[in-house]
């Protein structure tokens, strides 16, 4: 059997998927987590007296290890599955990628396991995002642009 039968094959018995309920499921995942991301904010502006800036720091950091808590007990992966981006673009599903990569190489030791492994995946985002900071960093550098 040639690769393109196989391809042909596996087309046919391939389910088929509805973009238009991939889309509403990412929409409504990915906006849970902003709103839970956006009451956290607000609590800590109301409760730890801190402005909009300050706590933006913080919602981070629980938003984070919210999601490493549901990775480590299975929850976050089957939320991913179901819900797609909706789970995989905010922070949180960042977090996810690399603590279940380090959950998954841990019997491989510290450095060979988990230290080289969790960066895999999370290696490509940070270089990206470290990347595109220099170049907008240059721009307003270039152009005298204030924030």
């Amino acid at each position: 059997m040639s690769e393109q039968q196989y391809q042909q094959i596996a087309k046919k018995r391939e389910p088929a998927r509805s973009v238009f309920s991939n889309c509403i499921r990412a929409f409504l995942v990915g906006g849970t987590i902003c709103v839970i991301g956006q009451a956290i904010s607000q609590a800590l502006v109301k409760w730890a007296h801190m402005t909009k800036e300050e706590a933006s720091g913080p919602t981070i950091v629980i938003l984070i290890f919210i999601s490493v808590i549901l990775t480590s007990f299975g929850v976050y992966d089957k939320l991913a599955q179901w819900a797609g981006a909706g789970s995989a673009v905010p922070v949180t599903g960042f977090a996810n990628s690399m603590s279940s990569a380090a959950m998954e190489h841990r019997s491989e030791g510290l450095v060979l396991g988990v230290g080289a492994n969790m960066f895999k995946l999370a290696g490509s985002v940070i270089v990206f995002g470290t990347v595109a900071a220099f170049f907008v960093a240059l721009v307003y550098l270039i152009f005298g642009l204030k924030h």
